[in-house]
């Protein structure tokens, strides 16, 4: 008993680190790999790096997309793509 009572304080921060901080990192990863796949001609969406534009091309064999934006067409990897910059920029009117 007095081993696993050293090793409970090991297990239990394990256990809130996986919580805290693992699970919702890989629901994250789940949710960009799921809006990424979604993305389709005409939405409007602003890359990680700050650049707003609309969604011109999908390239399937690359995982790419071209952006058109005031300065022209631009290239970018669909995971540059801001998730949540884009869900904002696309959210309803109220």
């Amino acid at each position: 008993m007095g081993e696993l009572g050293q090793f409970l304080p090991m297990i239990l921060i394990f256990v809130v680190a996986y919580f805290f901080m693992i699970r919702p990192q890989m629901k994250r990863q789940k949710d960009e790999k799921k809006f990424s796949a979604e993305l389709k001609r005409g939405d409007r969406v602003v890359t990680k790096s700050g650049l707003h534009g609309k969604v011109v091309d999908l390239n399937d064999k690359d995982f790419s997309c071209v952006l058109e934006t005031m300065a022209g067409k631009l290239k970018f990897d669909r995971s540059a793509i801001s998730m949540e910059m884009s869900k904002k920029l696309n959210a309803p009117e109220k």
